[in-house]
C-alpha cells in the first residue's frame, strides 16, 4: 500500500485512547503487538516524533508526514531503517514497505481491524526472532573464466566455438551464453543448499532472494531466534570452510523480519 485510506486511534503519551490525537497523513514504519504507547521524539522521517497508533491489540508506528513525496532519498531511507532498529530493540515489528503512506489517522483504525487476524499470524510467525543476511560471493577475477576451468562441458563448448578459423557468431555467442546461464545457476543452487543444510540447526526460516551480480553466489535471509545470533556467526564460518578462498562470506544484522512479513492488507 502506498497510499492507504486508514483510520486510527493514537495511544501516546497524554492521549486518551478513545479519541483521534492527530489529524493530516501519516508515515507507517511498522506494525507491533499490544497496545502499550511507545514514542520517540523526532526520530521519524524530517525529524518528526514517532508514536503509536493502537486499535487495543495491535499497534501502528507512525509520524505526521509534512513532505507532499516521500522519495527513497538517503536522508528518509536512514530514518526509516531508525525506526525500525529502535522497535527491534524493544518488539519485534513488523515493518512496512519504505513509502508506505496513510492519508489521515481516522482511517488506521479500519486497516487494524480488517487486518487483525492476517497482523497476530504474522506477529506470531516473527515473535522472539530476527532477520540474518547473508551473502557469497566468487572472490575471482573473471567469472566467465573460473567456470571454464571448472566445468568441462563449457570449456569444451569455448574451445570448439573459438577453436580455428572465425569469430564467434551471434547464435554461437548465444549458445555460449545460455550454457554459463544455466552452469552458474545450477552452481548457486548447489551452494545455497549446502549452506542451508549446515545452518538449518541455527534457522526457523530461509528466504533465497536474486543475486545482484554475476559474481554474487548466495544472498539469503535468516530467521533466527534472538537467543541464537552467537551461535548463527559461529555457524556461517564453520559453513565458509566448506568453500575454498574463491568464496567470501559476509553476513549482517540482526533487522526487522522484513523478508518474512507476508501482509496482504484489506483496506
Amino acid at each position: 500500500m502506498n497510499t492507504a485510506e486508514c483510520a486510527a486511534i493514537a495511544t501516546g503519551p497524554g492521549h486518551d485512547a478513545r479519541v483521534p490525537a492527530t489529524t493530516g497523513r501519516h508515515y507507517l514504519y511498522a506494525i507491533v503487538a499490544g497496545d502499550e504507547p511507545r514514542a520517540y521524539p523526532s526520530l521519524g522521517l524530517d525529524g518528526k516524533d514517532v508514536y503509536t497508533i493502537s486499535d487495543g491489540r495491535v499497534a501502528a508506528v507512525v509520524s505526521r508526514l509534512s513532505i507532499n513525496k516521500v522519495r527513497p532519498e538517503r536522508a528518509n531511507l536512514k530514518a526509516h531503517q531508525a525506526v525500525l532498529s529502535r522497535l527491534l530493540a524493544d518488539t519485534t515489528p513488523l515493518p512496512m514497505a519504505f513509502g508506505t503512506v496513510a492519508n489521515s489517522p481516522q482511517a488506521i483504525l479500519k486497516i487494524l481491524v480488517k487486518n487483525r487476524r492476517a497482523f497476530d499470524q504474522q506477529l506470531a510467525r516473527v515473535y522472539g526472532k530476527v532477520e540474518m543476511g547473508l551473502r557469497v560471493s566468487w572472490d575471482v577475477p573473471n567469472i566467465f573464466e573460473y567456470l571454464v576451468n571448472i566445468h568441462a562441458e563449457l570449456r569444451s563448448a569455448r574451445d570448439r566455438m573459438m577453436s580455428a578459423r572465425h569469430q564467434l557468431t551471434q547464435e554461437e555467442k548465444i549458445e555460449l551464453g545460455r550454457m554459463f546461464d544455466r552452469l552458474l545457476n545450477d552452481d548457486r543452487e548447489d551452494h545455497t543448499s549446502k549452506v542451508e543444510r549446515a545452518l538449518a540447526p541455527l534457522c526457523v526460516e530461509f528466504k533465497s532472494n536474486q543475486c545482484r551480480n554475476e559474481n554474487e553466489v548466495i544472498n539469503l535471509a535468516c530467521l533466527v531466534r534472538r537467543d541464537a545470533q552467537e551461535a548463527f556467526s559461529a555457524g556461517v564460518f564453520a559453513a565458509a570452510n566448506f568453500f575454498d578462498n574463491n568464496f567470501s562470506f559476509d553476513y549482517s544484522g540482526p533487522w526487522a523480519p522484513h523478508n518474512f512479513v507476508e501482509l496482504e492488507l484489506e483496506q
